[in-house]
């Protein structure tokens, strides 16, 4: 029998009058069942204070902005000094009464407040910088209210502003803040190791990316080390003792190693980007090896050994010759993959994860038909094959991913198959 994970309410309530009527439970008991569970709440409802906060502040900045020059110094600081007083008192007041979600939308606000009061008054009293000193002033402050009210938006606002900061630093200054990250990844990735959630999860994984990434370019290392710190991201997901959480923050690095592999598969002519993807070869393998362990051992410890194929994407094929033997052997490993995935969704009779292994093996059968027929074949003969081609599969994994989910007593209608 198949059990969701997380149990919805809308699935209870669906599905539960049926159980009644079957014996199976009772009414009352039914009843006990869907207050247990009450209704999801909607994921993006979570984001409109962030959107809200953003919003009022860029309407805000454009008014100020139009009459700042005109202003004298002492009336822009009461004018910046008065924005951040009001907004934090606003959302101290709203969330002592109980409103929450507009308390701590105003207190978002307040936070970009802050961060555009250090650089309007940099700029009013002609200061120069030549460090990150003033701006990582406003990640502290993040991270210090995303603590203080324990709030996954305010958590995941400051990953955009540690983002912003850490993009102003390479550009600007050509230098990388270890301490924006090192706030990113310690105090946030601590915030969300005690208190999971999904959403968190994928925008502070995001972030750490793209950290990863602004690293490999200021310091003119070959890109493939960037999938070194991303499969620490990975591998701190294994750990995680929440399942969920942890396969939200492995979605991103998962997807930039697929994309990375399906980048090798098309245009995989390694030795014409040798000086860009090739490290050393035992340094990066010694490291990646290390990270490997890492992830291992996590999902020993938590149960999760039938994800260990998603390092299949990180085989260091680059290292092989370009050409064919690099876009074959890439192909091997992207089919590889898919049939993991697929294989996984039938064993625990996952819709979702049968929808997207299906997705990723057309996706790789797609590549190869691509990469192996376009030179030769005529360009109507070759739309023509590949539109049948993905019709066959379509039709072929649908019908076994339905006779899969039917055995399974997967809840859900299934994909009917076509005969």
């Amino acid at each position: 029998m198949y059990v969701a994970a997380r149990m919805s309410h809308k699935f209870l309530r669906i599905e539960s009058p049926a159980w009644v009527a079957e014996g199976l439970i009772t009414e009352a008991q039914r009843q006990l069942l869907l207050a247990r569970y009450p209704p999801d709440a909607v994921p993006a409802v979570g984001l409109l204070p962030l959107l809200g906060s953003l919003l009022v502040a860029l309407s805000a900045l454009s008014v100020v902005a139009a009459n700042w020059a005109a202003l004298p110094p002492v009336a822009r600081l009461a004018l910046l000094l008065s924005s951040l007083v009001g907004s934090y008192a606003g959302g101290h007041y709203f969330m002592q009464r109980g409103n929450r979600t507009l308390g701590r939308g105003l207190v978002g606000l307040g936070l970009v407040l802050f961060g555009v009061s250090i650089i309007l008054v940099s700029q009013t009293y002609q200061l120069v910088g030549y460090d990150a000193s003033g701006l990582l002033a406003w990640v502290v402050a993040g991270v210090a209210l995303a603590y203080a009210h324990r709030s996954r938006m305010l958590a995941a606002l400051t990953v955009l502003i540690g983002a912003a900061v850490q993009t102003y630093c390479t550009q600007a200054l050509g230098s990388f803040s270890y301490a924006t990250a090192a706030l990113l990844a310690g105090g946030l990735g601590y915030l969300w190791w005690r208190r999971p959630d999904g959403l968190l999860s994928t925008v502070l994984s995001a972030g750490l990316l793209w950290q990863a990434a602004l690293w490999v370019g200021v310091s003119h290392a070959k890109i493939t080390w960037f999938f070194i710190p991303a499969m620490v991201v990975y591998a701190a997901g294994d750990w995680q003792p929440d399942r969920h959480a942890g396969r939200n923050a492995q979605a991103p690095p998962l997807i930039a190693a697929y994309l990375f592999a399906l980048g090798l598969a098309l245009f995989g002519e390694t030795d014409a980007y040798a000086g860009l993807l090739r490290p050393p070869v035992l340094a990066y393998l010694g490291a990646l090896a290390a990270v490997l362990a890492l992830s291992v051992a996590g999902k020993k410890q938590r149960g999760r050994l039938d994800t260990l194929p998603d390092w299949l994407l990180l085989l260091p094929g680059f290292y092989l010759p370009g050409g064919l033997p690099l876009a074959i052997a890439t192909l091997v490993v992207l089919y590889a993959h898919a049939g993991s995935v697929l294989v996984r969704a039938h064993r625990a009779g996952d819709a979702d994860q049968l929808t997207l292994g299906t997705v990723l093996f057309v996706g790789a059968t797609m590549v190869a038909y691509f990469k192996l027929t376009w030179a030769f074949l005529d360009k109507s003969l070759f739309f023509l094959l590949g539109g049948v081609l993905l019709l066959g599969l379509s039709w072929y994994l649908r019908r076994r991913n339905a006779r899969v989910l039917a055995a399974a007593g997967a809840p859900g209608p299934a994909a009917k198959p076509t005969e």
